[in-house]
C-alpha cells in the first residue's frame, strides 16, 4: 500500500495534481450523479473538493504511515491499482521460472517475454465505436493501458460525461477520446492513462514525450470524425500493415 501510494504522489507530482488518489470524496458524489443522471448540488461538489489535493496525503518512507492533513479525506486507487497488481502477478510468476506471461486487469496488460516463436506479444487497441483504424502493438517486458469512456459513461442534459473524475471540476470528463499509454510497468501505464486523458492532448503528448520508457497515442472523437495524437515513441510499438498480415 505505501508503494502504491508513493508512486501515486509521484504522478500527481509530474502531472500537478490532474492524477490524485485522494480524489474519492469526488468519485463517490459522481457516481451517485451517474446514478440519478442529475449534475452534483453546487455545496456538495465545493464540500468534496476540499477535502481533494494529493499535498495533504502526507507519507512517512521512515515509519511507513500516511497521515490526512485534513478530516475525511479518502484515496480511491482505482486509477492505479490494476497496474501495480499486473506487475505483481508477474513477479510472482517469476518466482516459478515463468518467464513468458501476459497479465490482463480490465483496460491494463502487462507482459514477460514472447510468446514462442516470436519477438513479442500482439496487442489489439481497443477503438473508439465508429473508428476506422485497426491498431495493433507489439510489446515484450512492458505494460500497457487503455482508458475510455466507450462502455462507462452517462448523458446529463444532452452532455455525455467520462467516469474518469476531473480533479479540478470535480465532475466526468466531457467529449470522446480514448488513450492509450504504454510504459516500462504498468503501475506507471495505468496512473498515466488518466493524468492524459485529463490533460489536453497537446500537452499530455509534450508531457510525455519528455519520460523515458513511456509512449502513448489519443484519439479524440468531433463531429468531422476523429483526431489522433501520437507522441514521437509510440511508432516504435506500432505494428505495420504489412505485419499484421503475417
Amino acid at each position: 500500500m505505501f508503494f502504491v501510494l508513493e508512486k501515486a504522489q509521484e504522478a500527481s507530482k509530474l502531472s500537478d495534481g490532474a492524477f490524485d488518489v485522494t480524489v474519492r470524496p469526488l468519485v463517490v458524489l459522481w457516481r451517485q450523479a451517474r446514478r440519478t443522471q442529475k449534475l452534483p448540488d453546487a455545496k456538495e461538489l465545493a464540500a468534496a473538493k476540499a477535502l481533494v489535493n494529493y499535498r495533504n496525503l502526507e507519507l512517512d518512507p521512515k515509519e511507513q504511515t500516511v497521515r490526512f492533513a485534513i478530516p475525511g479525506m479518502q484515496i480511491d486507487l482505482g486509477g492505479i491499482a490494476k497496474g501495480y497488481a499486473a506487475d505483481e502477478v508477474l513477479k510472482k510468476l517469476a518466482e516459478f521460472k515463468i518467464d513468458t506471461a501476459l497479465v490482463a486487469a480490465g483496460g491494463d496488460i502487462a507482459v514477460n517475454g514472447a510468446p514462442p516463436g516470436t519477438d513479442g506479444w500482439k496487442i489489439d487497441i481497443a477503438p473508439l465505436p465508429g473508428e476506422m483504424k485497426r491498431r495493433i502493438l507489439h510489446l515484450k517486458d512492458g505494460a500497457v493501458s487503455t482508458s475510455g469512456d466507450a462502455e462507462q459513461f452517462v448523458v446529463i442534459d444532452g452532455v455525455r460525461y467520462s467516469h474518469i473524475v476531473d480533479p479540478m471540476t470535480g465532475l466526468g470528463l466531457t467529449g470522446r477520446r480514448s488513450v492509450t499509454v504504454i510504459a516500462r510497468r504498468g503501475i506507471s501505464a495505468d496512473s498515466m492513462t488518466k493524468m492524459a486523458s485529463i490533460f489536453p492532448p497537446e500537452k499530455a503528448i509534450e508531457l510525455i514525450d519528455k519520460m523515458d520508457g513511456v509512449a502513448t497515442l489519443i484519439v479524440r472523437k468531433t463531429d468531422e470524425g476523429e483526431d489522433v495524437f501520437a507522441s514521437k515513441r509510440f511508432g516504435d510499438y506500432l505494428i505495420t500493415p504489412a505485419e499484421k498480415k503475417d
